[in-house]
C-alpha cells in the first residue's frame, strides 16, 4: 500500500497538504500514533506517523515543528497525517517543515478516527496476503481444521475464541461491540468494564481488528488484543474470519427468531388482547415462565422513530442486562419495541442499568436522538398492552422533556401531563406564555428565564434564590418584576405560576 492509496479511500476523507509524486508513491510499512515532541526512538522505516498535534504550540513553534519533522526525516517514516481536531488546522510551520525535510504532509479532518486510517493500512496488507496461495495461510493446518469442525459442530463464540488462540498461548483477547460489550474472551482474560472497553476501542491502544461481517454502528464485531505484537497480523486476520463466518451463521439464525419477535410485538400492539395469542407468541421467543414483563420502545431521531438501525441499538443496550430475556422488532409506531421477562424485583433495575449503557450506545453513533421509554412491570399477559402504552408515553416524555431514559414512575405532575402533548401545541403555548421573556434580547432574555427558573424551582423564595444564582435579594426583585411586566403574570397568584411553569417544560 502506498500513500497515495491512503489518500484515495473516500471513507477517510484525508486530504495533501503537501508531498510530490515521488514520496506519494512510498510504500506504507506500518502506522505509528504519536505525540512526543522527537519520537524517533519509537518510529521503524516506512511507516506513516499519526499525530494529533498536541506538542506544538505557537511558543517555540519552528524550532519545535522542525524537531520533530526531522526525526520522522531521520527514522524514514513515509508520511505525516496531522490531526486537525487540536487546533482547528495544520499549522503553516508545521507545512514548511515537511517540505525542507522532504515528508509527505497529509491532514485528518476531526472526524475520521485514528483508529480508522490505521484500521485502513492493516486490512489493505492484510487482504493483499489473503491473496496469497493457501499453503501461504498463517494459521497451523491442524488448528485450522479443529477451527472448521468446532464451527460446524455449533461451537459458542467463547470456545471458538479459546481455540483459535490457544497453540499461541491464549494471549489476552476481548471480542467486543463498539458500545463496549463483551461478546466473548479468552480463558483467564480480565473482565472489561462496558465503559473501559468503549474507551478501548476508541483509543487506538493495542491491537483492534475489524470482524468483517454485517453489522451497524452498535452491534459490529472487534477483536482487541491489549498486547500489542503479541499475535501476528496474518493469524489475526485468519482468526477474524473465521469469527465472521460464525457472526453470519448466527444473524442468519437470529433472522428466524426476528421473525417471532415480531409477531409477539405485533400481538402486544393489537387493540384487543388475545391470552392464548400473547402466551404462544411469549412462549415462541423464550419469555414465558418468568414472574414479569416490561415493554420498552426507543427511538434513533428526533421524531420519535426508530429508524433503519433502531432495532440494532435497543438489542444492543438490552444485550448489557444478562439477566433479562428480550425479544426487539419494529414496532407499529416505526419505533423499536422490546418485550423484557425478569423476575419481578428485576424492574428497576432494568431502567438503572439502561440509563447507565445510554452513553455508550449513544456515543456509537453521536448525531442520533436516541432515547428511551419503560413501562411499569405487568404480571399478566394481558395487561402487556397498556404497558406498551405506558413505555410510548414514557418515550415522548424523555423526548420532549425528561432524561434520555424515562421510566413512567420517573415522572409526574405536570411534566407527566405535557409528554402527551403534540410538539407543535407545546411550542405555540411556550412562545405564547414566555414570548416576551425569549425576545428581551439574547443576554437578558437569557438571564430572566434563568431567574423565572430558579424562583420558581425554590418556591418563589427571594432569598433561596438571591442565593442560588449568587446575587443579591434586591437583583432578584428587580428581575421578578421585570418578568411580570413582560409576561403579563403576576407571581403571586399560583395559577400564574403554573402557567409559567408550564411554559419553561415545553422547552
Amino acid at each position: 500500500m502506498h500513500v497515495d492509496h491512503l489518500l484515495r479511500l473516500d471513507r477517510l476523507d484525508l486530504s495533501l497538504v503537501w508531498g510530490d509524486e515521488a514520496l506519494l508513491g512510498q510504500e506504507i510499512a506500518g502506522v505509528t500514533a504519536t505525540d512526543l515532541e522527537d519520537p524517533e526512538r519509537f518510529l521503524q522505516p516506512g511507516e506513516v506517523v499519526l499525530s494529533g498535534l498536541v506538542w506544538w504550540s505557537r511558543e517555540g513553534a519552528p524550532a519545535k515543528t522542525d524537531r520533530f519533522v526531522s526525526a520522522l526525516r531521520r527514522a524514514g517514516a513515509v508520511a505525516l497525517l496531522a490531526g486537525e481536531e487540536t487546533h482547528g488546522h495544520v499549522p503553516r510551520e508545521l507545512v514548511d517543515a515537511c517540505r525542507r525535510h522532504r515528508v509527505a504532509l497529509v491532514a485528518v479532518p476531526p472526524h475520521t478516527s485514528f483508529r480508522a486510517v490505521t484500521e485502513a493500512v492493516y486490512l489493505r496488507q492484510w487482504g493483499e496476503l489473503s491473496r496469497h496461495p493457501a499453503d501461504h495461510r498463517a494459521l497451523p493446518e491442524n488448528v485450522r481444521l479443529d477451527l472448521d469442525r468446532a464451527l460446524e459442530g455449533g461451537a459458542t463464540t467463547g470456545e471458538l475464541l479459546d481455540r483459535a488462540f490457544a497453540h499461541l498461548g491464549t494471549p489476552a483477547c476481548h471480542l467486543l461491540t463498539p458500545g463496549g460489550r463483551t461478546v466473548a474472551r479468552t480463558g483467564g482474560t480480565a473482565e472489561l468494564p462496558a465503559r473501559e472497553a468503549a474507551e478501548v476501542l476508541r483509543g487506538g491502544r493495542g491491537t483492534t481488528l475489524r470482524v468483517e461481517a454485517e453489522g451497524t454502528d452498535f452491534d459490529t464485531w472487534y477483536l482487541h488484543l491489549p498486547e500489542e505484537g503479541r499475535v501476528p497480523p496474518r493469524v489475526l486476520q485468519e482468526i477474524s474470519e473465521l469469527l465472521g463466518r460464525h457472526r453470519r451463521r448466527r444473524d442468519r439464525h437470529r433472522t428466524a427468531r426476528a421473525a417471532a419477535s415480531a409477531r409477539l410485538v405485533e400481538a402486544v400492539g393489537a387493540l384487543r388482547a388475545d391470552t392464548d395469542h400473547l402466551r404462544s407468541a411469549l412462549a415462541s421467543c423464550g419469555l414465558a415462565g418468568r414472574a414479569a414483563h416490561t415493554v420498552v420502545v426507543a427511538a434513533l431521531d428526533p421524531d420519535g422513530n426508530a429508524g433503519a438501525d433502531g432495532v440494532a441499538a435497543l438489542t444492543e443496550a438490552l444485550g448489557h442486562l444478562p439477566s433479562v430475556a428480550f425479544a426487539v422488532a419494529r414496532g407499529a409506531g416505526d419505533e423499536a419495541t422490546a418485550v423484557l421477562a425478569h423476575e419481578e424485583d428485576a424492574a428497576d433495575e432494568v431502567g438503572e442499568r439502561l440509563r447507565e449503557v445510554w452513553p455508550l450506545i449513544r456515543a456509537c453513533r453521536p448525531g442520533s436522538a436516541w432515547r428511551v421509554g419503560l413501562s411499569l412491570p405487568v404480571t399478566a399477559p394481558t395487561s402487556l398492552n397498556t404497558a406498551l402504552a405506558q413505555a410510548r408515553y414514557a418515550l415522548a416524555a424523555a423526548t420532549a422533556l425528561a432524561p434520555p431514559v424515562a421510566g413512567l414512575r420517573d415522572l409526574g405532575g405536570l411534566a407527566l401531563l405535557l409528554a402527551g402533548v403534540p410538539v407543535d401545541v407545546r411550542e405555540v403555548y411556550r412562545t405564547t406564555v414566555l414570548g416576551p421573556l425569549l425576545g428581551a434580547g439574547r443576554g437578558s432574555g437569557a438571564m430572566l428565564l434563568e431567574t423565572l427558573e430558579a424562583f420558581l424551582a425554590h418556591d418563589c423564595s427571594w432569598t433561596r434564590t438571591a442565593e442560588a444564582l449568587h446575587i443579591h435579594v434586591n437583583t432578584v426583585h428587580y428581575r421578578v418584576e421585570r418578568i411580570e411586566t413582560l409576561t403579563g403574570r403576576d407571581l403571586s397568584r399560583l395559577d400564574d405560576r403554573v402557567d409559567l411553569r408550564a411554559a419553561l417544560l415545553c422547552r
